[in-house]
């Protein structure tokens, strides 16, 4: 039997303009300067320059072609000038002459750039290409896809409008497995270590039989591996001690954290990183502005402005070429307009999330003491700015603040908070590091295990379970007690 039903969805589809203005959130400043330079090369009516003085355009013409802008999402809607906190906000506060001693931050290659450049010579579409780049880009700093790839694709529709498949993002992330270091793009530890072994086995021929023992082991016991149950799998595949020993070694050897030799972390070395945010300490007060040192001012081309004048203005009846150069000209006019308007709300969007981070956390900018760090999740910024954790997370991403005690990236001030047996609240990142002098320290011949570091945090004050241990351990990239201990 059919039945008819009338239903009503509500979906939210982005305009192009909408999809346009989240791109520029997400870019950190050095990426933002080549955009720039782009839309430049790109648009005639686009130039550098402070805006003309006197209102020198004319008026009436730009009401006429902006209208239609009027209605369109603007990060705008969600801000509040009451909302600021009451330290001053720079947003242009250098020229291009003026001289700053800016702090050296240095950084290595990071991994995502390592990856990027290799996915770049493997025979792949243009979208192919740019869900690679996406996937590279949601690795963490051990190298592992953490996030779900229906997720992925969710995310994927939403904010760059690429309609892709699980399937599809699986055979793309076959293609990242497949580059260096080996290892990355795995899904957990026994994912990860499989793939080293699956690389060894493609050049190694002397070692191949312990490789193929060790490949399946991997695939058919890592459970008993991973605890250790060692008669149990030799009874299993009929191996010898001798080789049981021989595989345990070639394991032991693989990385389980591949991406670890390159890191985004704040203390490497060698590459100048160009902060985002500039934070100095006047008078006891933080004073936070923008790094606009090389973005170029823009304006509109006088010159294009004062055709479309001359043009209105004109009573005769216009050619063919006439009114289309004149179309393209308004094309071009509405498109420049829209760049300076999204830059500016890009600007105000950092600026007002940024010192809402710095309110947030103001003891630790003013002194950089850590024991001052406040617990911060996404939300909390969120619902101080009223804007959403997506947009959050699109200012945190990739972006850097300099400070007079170091330059950091802006996802170092976020992390969960925990409370002590005085009631106090301690950001869980003191807990992490309690735990890496522990692991550090301890008897490799008889590791910690996640109920002893949970006994060594409880006398020290912390209420703390043993799966929250288990939990942060895993996010340090550090094995379980069993995989930890040395022969």
């Amino acid at each position: 039997m059919l039945n008819q039903k009338l239903q009503q969805k509500l979906l939210q589809k982005l305009s192009p303009q909408q999809i346009q203005l989240i791109k520029l959130l997400e870019l950190p400043t050095i990426q933002l300067e080549q955009r720039i330079k782009k839309e430049i090369e790109e648009n005639p009516i686009l130039e550098e320059g402070k805006e003309y003085e006197e209102n020198e355009q004319d008026n009436n013409s730009e009401e006429e072609y902006s209208n239609e802008y009027d209605d369109e999402f603007t990060v705008d809607d969600y801000l509040n000038d009451e909302d600021v906190p009451d330290y001053k906000l720079y947003s242009n506060n250098y020229s291009k002459d003026d001289k700053k001693n800016e702090i050296p931050y240095s950084e290595g290659l990071s991994l995502h750039e390592h990856l990027e450049s290799q996915i770049g010579l493997r025979n792949l579409s243009t979208k192919e290409l740019a869900l690679a780049k996406y996937l590279i880009g949601s690795l963490d700093e051990s190298g592992y896809l953490r996030r779900e790839l229906y997720a992925i694709s969710d995310d994927l529709a939403f904010s760059l409008n690429i309609s892709t498949s699980e399937e599809e993002l699986e055979q793309i992330l076959l293609e990242i497995q497949a580059l260096e270091p080996a290892g990355v793009g795995a899904r957990d530890l026994q994912e990860c270590l499989m793939i080293q072994i699956e690389k060894r086995l493609e050049t190694d021929i002397e070692n191949e039989h312990i490789l193929k023992i060790a490949y399946n082991i991997l695939d058919n016991f890592f459970d008993e591996f991973s605890k250790k149950h060692y008669k149990k799998i030799s009874q299993k595949i009929e191996i010898t001690d001798e080789d049981l020993k021989a595989v345990f070694d070639i394991i032991f050897k693989l990385n389980p954290k591949p991406g670890s030799e390159f890191s985004d972390s704040i203390h490497n070395t060698s590459q100048h990183i160009n902060p985002d945010f500039i934070l100095e300490v006047i008078d006891g007060d933080p004073v936070l502005s923008l790094n606009q040192r090389n973005l170029p001012d823009l304006r509109i081309s006088k010159t294009y402005s004062d055709l479309l004048k001359n043009y209105s203005d004109n009573k005769k009846k216009p050619t063919s070429d006439e009114k289309n150069a004149v179309t393209f000209v308004k094309q071009k006019l509405d498109s420049a307009k829209w760049f300076i308007d999204a830059i500016r709300q890009r600007q105000n969007t950092l600026l007002h999330t940024m010192s809402s981070i710095v309110e947030y956390q103001r003891d630790y900018f003013l002194d950089g003491d850590e024991t001052n760090l406040r617990p911060m999740i996404l939300k909390d910024i969120a619902d101080i700015t009223e804007l959403d954790i997506s947009t959050i997370s699109r200012v945190a991403n990739s972006k850097y603040i300099q400070t007079h005690f170091g330059i950091f990236p802006l996802k170092y001030f976020f992390s969960e908070g925990m409370e002590t047996v005085e009631g106090d609240q301690v950001s869980t990142r003191e807990i992490k590091q309690i735990l890496n002098e522990c692991i550090s320290g301890e008897n490799k011949r008889k590791p910690l295990t996640d109920e002893k570091l949970a006994k060594i945090l409880q006398e020290k004050g912390y209420r703390i379970a043993r799966r929250t241990v288990a939990k942060y351990r895993e996010q340090l990239g550090i094995l379980v007690a069993r995989l930890r201990k040395e022969l």
